[in-house]
């Protein structure tokens, strides 16, 4: 596990703050993602943490109650240990939740119903702050991440489909989406829900 980080590090954001802050580290991260021969990408964590613990890895994290922190000024274009073999050119969203949490239960620390909204929110502000599509081949969790699901080989597969060494978010315990089924295809799973939220909020324009 990542360096903790005190909550004074912090600096807490809206999303109008985050889409600003996006569209700033924009060039930066088009050149560092281009250099990868890839887009800019967003992927989508928990910590596996408590409630209100802080990580060094992860440029953008979401507290129990909705909260959304970047760390110190925010620099997006920081290369952080989120994603394996994926941070150049890459922001990193991640809930600080699930300690515990299995495949069968997502233990006493569950993403809240805040955390949720709060994470398609930030989405939404960060995609358009980047110029980004809303979809997989842009926006993935750790999990679909590990196995590759938006087709870049960047490493051997170790998501919920394979070795299931990483599987953040692949289901949040909530009616959309309630177990955990890496081969669903009725929009169960979590980086779907997590991905149509975040498409309607843009199209509400909540910033």
């Amino acid at each position: 596990m990542s360096a903790v980080l005190p909550r004074s590090a912090m600096h807490r954001v809206t999303c109008t703050e985050l889409r600003e802050l996006a569209a700033a580290y924009r060039p930066a991260l088009m050149y560092a993602a281009a250099r990868c021969a890839r887009e800019t990408k967003l992927y989508l964590h928990w910590t596996a943490g408590h409630y209100g613990q802080f990580f060094a890895d992860y440029h953008v994290q979401i507290d129990a109650d909705g909260g959304i922190y970047v760390i110190g000024a925010g620099a997006l274009d920081e290369l952080l240990a989120a994603t394996y073999l994926r941070n150049s050119g890459s922001v990193s969203i991640a809930l600080l939740a699930a300690y515990g949490a299995t495949t069968d239960d997502l233990g006493t620390e569950p993403p809240t119903a805040a955390q949720i909204e709060s994470m398609a929110q930030a989405t939404a502000a960060l995609a358009d702050g980047l110029w980004l599509t809303i979809d997989k081949a842009r926006i993935l969790t750790h999990g679909e991440a590990a196995d590759n699901e938006d087709g870049v080989r960047a490493h051997a597969p170790y998501g919920p489909r394979s070795t299931c060494e990483r599987w953040d978010l692949e289901y949040l315990g909530t009616e959309e989406s309630p177990v955990f089924d890496p081969w669903a295809t009725n929009g169960s799973r979590g980086g779907d829900v997590l991905r149509g939220k975040a498409q309607y909020y843009r199209a509400q324009g909540i910033f």
